[in-house]
């Protein structure tokens, strides 16, 4: 099944992601190596396609997992999750509609 792992950054996180993205990035491709990434991205701060210093806000990844435990697990052992760039993450099932 399908799920979003939902994820809200501390107050100017950049460094901190910056810090260890070639990590989280290489758990992402193995993901979507195996064919289980429907997505993957980070929200923006202001308005555009590159933020810049201005940052980002948050994560959403989708992707497919045998069990909500099992996402929330991923989740939890997420190189940002570690380095602490997350102050919130929210596991929810996803049904994929569109397109």
């Amino acid at each position: 099944m399908w799920y979003a792992i939902m994820c809200e950054d501390v107050p100017d996180s950049l460094q901190k992601r910056l810090s260890v993205r070639p990590a989280h990035v290489a758990r992402l491709e193995e993901l979507k190596r195996q064919g289980r990434l429907l997505l993957a991205g980070p929200l923006p701060a202001i308005d555009a396609e590159d933020p810049g210093t201005a940052g980002f806000t948050g994560s959403l990844i989708v992707a497919d997992f045998r069990s909500l435990d099992e996402a929330k697990s991923w989740a939890d052992a997420d190189p940002y999750t570690g380095a602490g760039v997350f102050t919130r993450v929210t596991v929810k099932p996803f049904r994929k509609t569109l397109p």
